[in-house]
């Protein structure tokens, strides 16, 4: 069952209504998405949009098609547009590809990693504990989702990681259950820290099971609220 949110809150002073492209409301809906303020299954409505950010049609329609090229959002015959929503083989299947995808850029990273790519992996996990400190988790999701990019960059198959973020994105409606869960980021970081210890070793095994473990948080903690609302039922 889809429902419509009504989301009335501006588009923010750093890209005042007046001056939003497409990419900037994307963004903002993206974030709605992350933090839980749009559920899976909620209704994307054009004309609550455009009242929302004060934008044309046409820059609305943009926006949702960005959100729908990356996979989030879906759009549904004589419904519209709408949060996808994942079933529990979904979600299974997402997390195959995930896992796949990510223990073979891993594998295929050159140990021990350069220092160019320690030292911008290091600078991220900083500013990742910073963000989480203050607990500011806008910035955490996107210092986090920078580390892993960085990293499996190094892999030199830059198909390979676009795959990769293409599947980030389509796993944000599990990811967003645990985005601004304080436990969850901390363990996140510790494995962060684990990563960059490995990627200046030689062992190219451990460092693809550490970033096919550092997957399973989200996802085991989504399937079970949806078996514990199918039983509430």
């Amino acid at each position: 069952m889809t429902t419509e949110v009504l989301l009335d809150e501006p588009l923010g002073a750093a890209t005042a209504a007046a001056h939003a492209e497409p990419a900037d409301i994307a963004k903002v809906l993206g974030e709605d998405i992350i933090f839980g303020r749009l559920a899976p299954g909620a209704r994307l409505t054009e004309d609550t949009l455009i009242a929302r950010f004060n934008v044309t049609r046409h820059f609305v329609r943009a926006a949702l098609a960005e959100l729908e090229r990356t996979g989030i959002v879906v759009r549904e015959k004589n419904k519209g547009v709408a949060v996808r929503s994942l079933t529990p083989r979904e979600v299974g299947q997402i997390y195959e590809v995930r896992e796949l995808l990510q223990r073979q850029a891993a594998l295929r990273i050159p140990l021990p990693a350069s220092p160019a790519v320690i030292a911008e992996l290091e600078r991220l996990h900083a500013q990742y504990r910073d963000h989480l400190q203050a607990r500011n988790f806008t910035g955490v999701h996107e210092a986090n989702d920078a580390f892993h990019l960085t990293m499996f960059a190094a892999c030199g198959n830059p198909y390979l990681v676009e795959s990769i973020k293409h599947y980030m994105w389509q796993s944000l409606p599990v990811r967003a259950k645990k985005t601004a869960d304080y436990a969850h980021a901390e363990a996140s970081e510790r494995d962060h820290f684990m990563i960059i210890q490995l990627l200046k070793g030689t062992d190219s095994w451990a460092l693809a099971q550490l970033c096919v473990e550092h997957l399973q948080g989200a996802k085991n903690d989504y399937l079970r609220k949806i078996a514990l609302a199918s039983d509430a039922y």
